[in-house]
């Protein structure tokens, strides 16, 4: 097949803009040939089980799934009744950017909380933890936290073990929306079972299509009492992939070894990059810490159109200016220095 695209092209606007990373790549071509058997009864999903395990210690068990919104979906379908709801933060990806679906495929109420920085903490959940024996409430059954955040930051071991002890006090289950866990590990500094398992997390989105994959996440259940049914749920929800083999060895490769820290180092470290070159620039304010691979800042009116002609990135709040640029395991030292040359010009700097 011709090449359709100009490989030398970069945007800012998603690290999904990104293709696959080489050695993704490589695995899905190194598991190809013969035969496997399906549905997940195929040796690279075996050996990915051992793989979480190792990063989750011995209770993880791994669903591996088409995409995030899936993953959320049925990670929260599995830990709650049909009356159940959720609390999240405003800005959470299951209540802005997944078209409704936690509420039309699970049946699912989400209570929704703001925050100034993306976080959740006890106080804040505490906004919509009530209710419960009411039956004219959907019953807050159950927290999910993003992390890295949407806003870009990153939840702490500590802040999460207060948020999860918090939850199970009130007997409510801990969700962690995992798409961006990797960059979270790779500003933290620590392991991921640190601020998942031992933490208090009870069931996990692990995310790795934006980390390199091509395609693919997995559902992580980490404490094996608060979640029940994904067997069923993945078929019924149309998650299950017949060639899961490829799924899998797409996670091998990115978590058997340290390629999922090599590539959100790099993501993470060009965001950094990013917002050392535009934040003394007069007209560029940034509005969040850069924790993970994306940073925020509020452009005077004007200047993210014409910058788009160039370089695509999204509004985060047309109201206010303000928008999100995010780096990839591919971007550049180039592409970030071209960037903010084109910032610079555009506001006279």
């Amino acid at each position: 097949m011709t090449q359709l695209h100009d490989i030398g092209y970069r945007g800012f606007a998603s690290d999904n803009y990104a293709g696959a990373h080489p050695e993704v790549l490589a695995a899905i071509a190194e598991a190809n040939g013969g035969h496997q058997v399906s549905y997940g009864e195929d040796v690279y999903t075996a050996r990915l089980q051992e793989v979480m395990k190792e990063h989750f210690g011995d209770t993880a068990e791994a669903f591996p799934v088409f995409n995030g919104t899936g993953a959320n979906v049925l990670s929260l379908e599995s830990v709650l009744p049909r009356w159940g709801a959720v609390i999240c933060s405003a800005t959470a990806h299951i209540h802005t950017d997944e078209n409704a679906a936690p509420e039309r495929i699970a049946g699912l109420k989400l209570l929704t909380v703001p925050t100034p920085d993306g976080k959740l903490t006890p106080d804040l959940i505490d906004l919509e933890a009530w209710g419960w024996g009411d039956e004219h409430r959907a019953q807050p059954l159950a927290v999910s936290i993003t992390q890295s955040t949407e806003l870009g930051t990153a939840y702490t071991p500590a802040e999460v073990r207060a948020i999860a002890d918090h939850v199970h006090e009130r007997g409510m289950t801990l969700h962690m929306d995992g798409a961006r866990l990797s960059n979270a590990a790779a500003h933290l500094g620590v392991p991921f079972r640190d601020f998942t398992t031992d933490a208090g997390v009870d069931i996990l989105s692990f995310g790795g299509t934006k980390n390199g994959l091509l395609y693919g996440e997995a559902i992580v259940v980490l404490n094996p009492a608060a979640s029940a049914g994904l067997h069923y749920l993945r078929k019924m929800n149309m998650q299950l992939s017949s060639k899961m083999r490829f799924v899998s060895a797409q996670l091998i490769a990115l978590l058997d070894g340290e390629l999922w820290l090599r590539s959100a180092q790099h993501a993470n470290g060009m965001a950094q990059r990013l917002r050392a070159g535009v934040e003394e620039v007069p007209g560029v304010t940034i509005t969040q810490e850069t924790h993970a691979n994306a940073v925020f800042a509020v452009l005077p009116a004007g200047v993210a159109d014409r910058l788009r002609e160039t370089f695509r990135f999204y509004d985060w709040n047309v109201a206010t200016g303000e928008v999100r640029w995010m780096c990839a395991f591919d971007t550049t030292d180039e592409d970030i220095d071209g960037f903010v040359a084109a910032i610079r010009r555009e506001l006279g700097a």
